[in-house]
């Protein structure tokens, strides 16, 4: 059985073609951006953290495959992007092996992903991978759970994927595929 995050890689593989726009909204230790730019998509990925970006760009070239990176916060995304895009990944949290005061904020997840489902084409998917077990967490959790709960069903179909039996927070998938 897939876990969250393979699942999240499963669905946005099945969209995905070359030459698709796509972007990781927080790119964190590099693994998702190098995921999206082995399926030779044209990645953009943002973070607030230089470690980010050195990790990620390290990962980059030891997979000798390519992405823009961005050093800034996604709730930016709209002043580097401005074409539609097929697919973009989240992951909800903190940089593991770094400071865990630095983690994203609802406010500015909220305002990416509302920036980023303007952008995305019919057929196009957003994952959102939510780690909660953390301070901040459950409030994120929260404002993202109720947003997507809201999208209108005859544009948006949102599913959530996650493990129950598990203790400790366990982490789960949202994705959101665009109808129309």
């Amino acid at each position: 059985m897939l876990g969250p995050l393979e699942m999240a890689h499963h669905l946005l593989a099945e969209v995905i073609v070359p030459g698709d726009l796509v972007v990781d909204a927080t790119m964190g230790q590099g693994y998702d951006t190098v995921f999206l730019a082995r399926l030779k998509a044209e990645v953009i990925a943002f973070d607030v953290q230089r470690l980010a970006l050195d990790m990620t760009a390290d990962r980059l070239e030891q997979a000798q495959v390519s992405a823009q990176l961005i050093l800034d916060g996604h709730e930016n995304v709209d002043q580097y992007v401005n074409q539609p895009i097929k697919a973009a990944i989240f992951n909800l949290g903190y940089l593991p092996k770094s400071d865990k005061q630095v983690i994203t904020q609802a406010e500015t997840t909220l305002d990416a992903l509302a920036k980023l489902l303007e952008l995305l084409v019919k057929g196009g998917r957003i994952a959102l991978m939510i780690y909660y077990g953390h301070a901040g967490g459950l409030e994120e959790r929260d404002a993202v759970l109720t947003f997507v709960s809201g999208l209108p069903q005859s544009v948006f179909q949102v599913m959530r994927y996650g493990g129950i039996n598990q203790v400790n927070q366990p982490p789960f998938l949202v994705m959101i595929e665009k109808r129309l």
